[in-house]
């Protein structure tokens, strides 16, 4: 997500790897992971959940952010969900769907209540849906306001339509592989069609939504959101009477915190902090291989010298990743050598990650013209992400490593949110940024993260990256506005093509062809650590939605 963490155009949702291997017909699974309705049965309680940065909207369709998305997914519902834990799929607010081509057509729940009282019907996910993306529909919200992830999320739909009461029909204008879980997203959910007339932008302060919590108040100023048990949830849960999210900016006072039993659950965890939750008879450190990358994307639209593939591939060379994950990332990490984690499908064995060689570096950067070193700006955000637990320590060791090359960096810190801005408007020179997937497909990051989201036929002959500023539907998740166009047909057909095999090799390639050509540099893909206090029971460490907080029990 994410998280990102930035987004444009018609991205395309892909979703959970080989999820859709559908060819006629793809049926959702039935039961789901227990309806024994709302009855918020269990210890009740506060649970406080202490993370690193805040969130700047609590509209889903506002934001990029995961902060933002851990609070939204406690309020809404998806049409269709992710297994709690797990990278599969299973009923949300539709109990069973079917892929046929490029249609796929949806039975919704018929016991939903909103949050105001309403019931859900299928006219709540149109309106949700036009309001996303539809320019001329009458609550659009305005290109400021709707984030990049709805042309991503929804750019393959043609049309949505309510074929009754409790049925929806979604229209692709093509076959998509990744369609499913692509409705499974936290952008994905359903807004009230009643609060979207009501309350338009309000919505990003005031939700209204179908899930196990609901908003009870909002303290920006102490960076507090408290939500509270929704006693009409029609799914399993919850189980406790609030949920309070808080921000503990330094992981090792998060880490304290949770200790000390001021929080029951946090993220955001380094090395350190892992370590003093390891070791804590308090609480104890759960965790999983996480499907993430991190990385240091170069912005070829304003660096000239970024747009010399030897330069790129001197820098990766120049930057001691291996030393960055094993001493400051130390156990929680390992190295990337290209931008999917090992867990998903396509990924390319063959490949390694860049080797530590200064010398090497000289000699390309030489080769390259740029011998006499040059500078540059690298942006990175101040709070830990899952990807980059210690920014500000890793960006000073690159700031080390390119000194040492004769390129002289300057770092810029910022908070998530304006940093998040800054790289969407792509006024960064270079900068750090990571991405934990949304649905585990290989499109999630290759098309995500390094398609330019313009036509072929728009990338300028002899030319590998494209000027944001002269396309109104630019993907501003690929921040490092890279467009190889051998590339960029390898993802287009592999997210058109319902053939695993097929979209395997396709993605193997295209993990090759970003290795080589170093849009990136790639740092690490790392693991999902939480911190659980002692009093907390039925905590599940999810690598895709969640927090699953309406299955939690406080002892």
């Amino acid at each position: 997500m994410a998280s990102r963490e930035n987004v444009t155009n018609r991205r395309s949702f892909l979703k959970a790897a080989g999820g859709a291997t559908a060819t006629a017909a793809l049926a959702g699974c039935l039961g789901g992971d227990g309806n024994t309705g709302g009855d918020g049965s269990g210890g009740g309680g506060t649970l406080t959940y202490a993370r690193g940065d805040k969130s700047g909207s609590l509209d889903f369709q506002n934001t990029t952010s995961g902060e933002a998305a851990k609070v939204t997914n406690q309020m809404y519902d998806t049409l269709i969900a992710f297994k709690p834990g797990k990278t599969s799929l299973t009923e949300g607010l539709a109990k069973k769907w079917n892929v046929n081509g490029k249609t796929v057509t949806l039975d919704l729940r018929k016991d939903v209540k909103f949050h105001n009282g309403d019931n859900f019907t299928a006219s709540d996910f149109v309106a949700t849906f036009r309001r996303f993306v539809d320019e001329k529909y009458e609550h659009y919200p305005g290109k400021t306001y709707a984030s990049s992830y709805g042309p991503y999320t929804f750019g393959v739909v043609d049309d949505v339509k309510a074929v009754s009461k409790h049925k929806l029909k979604i229209t692709l204008s093509k076959k998509y592989a990744p369609i499913l879980p692509n409705l499974a997203m936290f952008v994905s959910a359903v807004h009230s069609e009643k609060a979207i007339k009501e309350k338009g932008t309000k919505l990003k302060s005031e939700p209204v939504g179908t899930g196990p919590f609901k908003l009870k108040n909002w303290d920006k100023s102490n960076n507090r959101v408290r939500l509270e048990k929704n006693g009409d949830y029609w799914g399993d849960g919850p189980h406790v009477d609030e949920v309070v999210f808080t921000v503990v900016g330094q992981n090792t006072s998060r880490a304290q915190t949770l200790i000390a039993g001021d929080a029951n659950i946090i993220d955001g965890l380094g090395a350190q902090s892992s370590q003093q939750v390891d070791n804590s008879d308090a609480a104890k450190l759960v965790s999983d291989a996480g499907i993430n990358v991190g990385y240091m994307a170069f912005n070829m639209s304003k660096v000239e010298a970024f747009r010399n593939k030897k330069v790129r591939q001197a820098i990766s060379h120049a930057i001691d990743t291996k030393g960055i994950v094993n001493t400051i990332f130390n156990g929680i990490a390992k190295q990337a050598s290209q931008p999917i984690p090992s867990s998903v499908m396509g990924y390319n064995d063959s490949l390694s990650p860049y080797k530590h060689d200064p010398e090497k570096a000289k000699q390309l950067l030489k080769e390259a013209g740029y011998g006499d070193g040059f500078s540059f700006e690298l942006a990175t955000f101040k709070n830990p992400r899952t990807y980059n637990p210690s920014p500000i320590q890793a960006a000073n060791t690159v700031k080390s490593n390119l000194k040492n090359v004769g390129i002289d960096v300057s770092i810029k810190q910022q908070a998530f949110d304006p940093f998040l801005s800054y790289t969407d408007s792509y006024k960064h020179d270079a900068c750090f940024l990571g991405w934990m997937t949304d649905n585990a497909d290989p499109d999630n990051f290759y098309y995500a993260l390094l398609h330019p989201g313009v036509s072929i036929d728009k990338v300028p002959d002899g030319q590998d990256w494209v000027d944001p500023s002269k396309h109104d539907n630019i993907n501003t998740l690929d921040v490092a506005a890279w467009a190889n166009t051998e590339y960029m047909k390898l993802v287009e057909d592999a997210q058109a093509t319902y053939d695993e095999a097929t979209r395997k090799e396709k993605y193997r390639k295209a993990g090759k062809l970003a290795h080589d050509e170093a849009p990136w540099v790639f740092m690490d893909h790392a693991k999902d650590l939480r911190g659980v206090h002692k009093s907390v029971s039925g905590f599940k460490l999810a690598p895709i939605g969640g927090p699953f907080l309406r299955l939690v029990k406080l002892n």
